[in-house]
């Protein structure tokens, strides 16, 4: 991806972020050069992925697949000191775009709609092979449960929510009507360098950058290393 293309999707974050109500912490808001003045009181946003986080899965069209995120809280499982067991993330996706086909060996998390537009995710089981299965998926919305064909797409309106399971492959889908959508990922302690199972093969989750331009914000994975 060019950086000028993440530093927009980035702002164009921060305003739906506003509209929509929610807040970011202060740490989203620190250019890169503020970072260079934070020292290892604030190692738990270096160490466990906090922050901005824009990715097109490596598939080189961001228009057509990719996330904006935001991680706002996590905990990690290799380092000990970090007890939290759960996370929680902000993304974004414009009209028109989807995310890849995957799954998490162990995590659970909900996806919420917080806001904008409505958001599809299609559903299918997975097996310990990473393979999909033609078999009916279990759906758990807002407190109801229900039991759909592989393959269907489970429509999220604003304040809607899924629970996705470990094994359970997902993808998500915006319609090229009706403008961007916010979304909420409440989850169990995350790990997107080992946790995550695509479905079709050279699926990466983060991006190699052009550097067209300088960083609007540092990405979670770019904070200067504190001696």
């Amino acid at each position: 991806m060019k950086r000028s293309q993440i530093n927009q999707v980035i702002k164009d974050m921060e305003e739906l972020a506003g509209e929509t109500g929610f807040k970011l912490p202060p740490f989203a808001n620190w250019t890169p050069q503020e970072w260079l003045e934070k020292g290892h009181e604030y190692d738990e946003i270096r160490d466990n992925g906090l922050g901005w986080d824009i990715t097109d899965f490596g598939m080189g069209d961001f228009t057509k697949n990719g996330f904006g995120l935001f991680t706002v809280r996590n905990g990690n499982q290799k380092i000990d000191k970090y007890v939290k067991p759960y996370a929680e993330k902000l993304l974004m996706m414009y009209p028109g775009q989807k995310a890849a086909m995957h799954f998490h060996w162990s995590k659970m998390e909900d996806i919420i709609n917080r806001g904008g537009n409505d958001v599809y995710i299609t559903v299918y089981n997975g097996d310990k092979d990473g393979k999909m299965l033609d078999t009916d998926v279990v759906v758990n919305t807002d407190g109801k449960v229900s039991v759909v064909p592989a393959g269907t797409k489970v429509r999220l309106t604003p304040g809607e929510s899924i629970t996705i399971t470990p094994y359970m492959y997902h993808d998500f889908e915006v319609l090229s009507e009706g403008g961007k959508v916010l979304l909420g990922e409440v989850s169990m302690c995350n790990d997107d360098q080992n946790d995550n199972r695509f479905y079709q093969d050279g699926v990466g989750r983060f991006p190699a950058i052009d550097e067209d331009e300088v960083p609007y914000r540092l990405l979670c994975n770019e904070y200067p290393v504190v001696e």
